[in-house]
């Protein structure tokens, strides 16, 4: 018995002097990552010299008071509570019922841009107006919302049961844009209208089968009308700005460099470098300075950066040796790079990513392609041929100018966008572009238009024996010229949108109703 408890003994003693030695070693390890004052007081629990040494000050109850965070402004705080909390939380709810992963996936991305457009609005309500370079800026964030939005259903395309709520989703992402025109009301209703078209898809094709995907269209159209009530009440003639606020930067440096109320302390400094590092090799250069410093630094250099390169000889070139690609080794003087490194890196996609799409204009075949061109005054497109189509697509605030008679015109996305032409032999086809102008010099047979709201169409005498047609279209007029009038003197006539349908002998006959007055 006495020889067991005189083991157990010195087993519980060893053990005490190794957690012993193990709390010592991680003060000494905690104390090189704390801070000043909290060194002090570590050293004061290890060591018993430092008993009487003076305490650390503590700073006045004041200081934290300074870096209290300013009011939200009044227009924030009701932005949280009638979109945000009131439409957009619940609208996501919904969404997460449905069994598809790629339209919960987009709805996360439209929560994202609610969330951005609430900073800017907590910027235009704490900073005044600045200047139009900064605002561009602080628009990227929303800009790269929106293209998020898109490319979401683009890459889904493929599924066809879902691709309406995708297409309803997308149609509605642009509504955030109305911090960057001076009338925000009507802009957010005409998006909304836009989003409703696709919306009434997804009702018409689940009505039948799941009266939720329908609540959930109507959640979405609720939530972007309560957006546009929300900018007529509080961003009436565009985003307002705080007159009396601080400039940008004095905002930004404050928003950064003041801690948030209760937050954790700032991140220990690093621990500290060793005594002496090792001298460099014999003949290596010495090292440049480090941090992005040292980046600009060498990329300032210009041409001479490229100085201390050796030219290949065509002796080490794979694709001239054929031998030499064989025998899978390369004379090199420094070592080859691992696998990884060889295998090249597949290139993002900088275009799908840019803020602005590349602009287009050329001939492929027997198509002009004119993609996403902006602010173009007159683009003339020149010697056309009958065999030719001219196709306009992502275009604003632009005019082209067609000479000689092509085959078919079509406008597809295009905003502002108007067409002058002399002949068409087929047909003019206008999709989804509102505020639209068309004229035609010579004749055109037929004029198709679909999904567009506001358009003028200005016809020659030549040209009085057209054939319009119009689905989900509203606003459109047709000019025609005045017989006996001087040449430019038109007649403005509406195209019907209010349709009368009875029922004759068990068929439906639509009559298009005239208003007198």
């Amino acid at each position: 018995m006495a020889s067991g408890g005189l083991h157990s003994l010195a087993t519980i003693i060893k053990r005490l002097e190794a957690t012993t030695s193990r709390l010592e070693d991680l003060a000494s390890l905690a104390t090189s990552y704390l801070p000043p004052s909290a060194q002090g007081a570590v050293s004061a629990i290890t060591s018993p010299a430092s008993a009487n040494a003076e305490p650390t000050p503590v700073p006045p109850p004041g200081a934290a008071a300074q870096a209290a965070p300013a009011e939200t402004p009044r227009s924030v705080v009701a932005f949280d509570e009638r979109v945000i909390d009131g439409k957009l939380k619940p609208f996501v709810e919904l969404t997460k019922s449905f069994a598809s992963q790629s339209v919960i996936e987009q709805v996360g991305l439209v929560e994202q841009e609610f969330r951005d457009l609430r900073e800017l609005l907590l910027i235009a309500g704490s900073c005044k107006k600045p200047e139009q370079s900064e605002f561009e800026k602080l628009l990227g964030p929303l800009q790269k919302d929106i293209e998020a939005i898109s490319r979401a259903k683009e890459a889904n395309r493929k599924d066809r049961e879902w691709f309406n709520h995708l297409s309803t989703v997308a149609e509605g992402a642009p509504c955030i844009g109305w911090v960057t025109v001076p009338k925000p009301g009507p802009y957010v209703a005409e998006i909304k209208d836009s989003t409703q078209f696709y919306g009434n898809r997804v009702i018409k094709e689940f009505k039948e089968k799941d009266p939720k995907h329908s609540e959930w269209v109507k959640s979405y159209i609720v939530l972007l009308e309560e957006l546009r009530k929300y900018v007529m009440e509080y961003h009436t003639t565009g985003l307002v700005w705080n007159p009396n606020g601080v400039s940008l930067s004095q905002f930004q440096s404050s928003s950064s460099a003041a801690p948030a109320a209760g937050g954790a302390p700032p991140p220990p400094p690093p621990p500290p470098p060793p005594a002496a590092p090792p001298p460099p090799p014999a003949g290596a250069s010495a090292p440049a300075a480090g941090g992005i410093t040292a980046v600009f630094e060498q990329l300032n250099r210009g041409e001479e950066i490229t100085k201390g390169l050796r030219k290949v000889d065509k002796s080490e070139m794979t694709h001239k040796n054929p031998a030499l690609r064989a025998s899978g080794t390369v004379p090199a003087t420094v070592s080859a790079p691992s696998a990884a490194a060889k295998r090249p890196v597949k290139p993002s996609k900088p275009q799908a990513l840019a803020g602005k799409k590349p602009a287009k204009f050329a001939l492929e075949g027997n198509k002009w392609m004119i993609e996403y061109q902006e602010n173009q005054s007159a683009l003339t497109v020149e010697n056309v041929e009958i065999s030719q189509t001219v196709n306009l697509f992502g275009c604003k605030n632009s005019t082209v100018i067609i000479k000689g008679k092509v085959n078919a015109i079509t406008l597809i996305n295009c905003v502002k966008t108007s067409v002058l032409v002399e002949s068409v032999i087929s047909a003019v086809s206008v999709t989804n572009s509102p505020s639209f102008a068309l004229q035609i010099t010579g004749k055109a047979p037929t004029i198709q238009l679909d999904s567009t709201d506001s358009g003028q169409i200005y016809l020659s005498k030549d040209c009085l024996d057209v054939e319009i047609t119009t689905a989900k279209c509203s606003a459109i007029n047709v000019s025609v010229p005045v017989e006996g009038e001087e040449e430019g003197v038109f007649n403005e006539h509406p195209v019907p949108e209010m349709f009368r349908t009875t029922i004759v002998n068990g068929k439906l006959v639509t009559t298009a109703v005239e208003h007198a007055g």
